[in-house]
C-alpha cells in the first residue's frame, strides 16, 4: 500500500469536524504554496508580460471593470 492510499483511508475515516479542520489546513497550505510560487515568478520577471498586456489594454481603453 502506498502512502497516498494510506492517507486516503485515514482521511476517509475522519469524523466530519476533523475532516473539515483537515480540509481548511490543507487548502490554506495549498494557497500559501501558490502565493509563494506567484511571488517567485513575479520577482523573476516571468509575469512581466501580464503587466505589459494590461498597460496596452489600458492605452486602447479595452479594460473592463470587474
Amino acid at each position: 500500500m502506498t502512502k497516498i492510499e494510506e492517507l486516503e483511508i485515514v482521511v476517509d475515516s475522519l469524523p466530519e469536524e476533523e475532516y473539515r479542520r483537515f480540509r481548511r489546513w490543507f487548502l490554506a497550505r495549498d494557497w500559501r504554496k501558490w502565493d509563494k510560487r506567484i511571488k517567485n515568478d513575479s520577482d523573476a520577471g516571468r509575469l512581466d508580460f501580464l503587466k505589459q498586456e494590461a498597460g496596452e489594454a489600458k492605452t486602447r481603453n479595452k479594460l473592463k471593470n470587474l
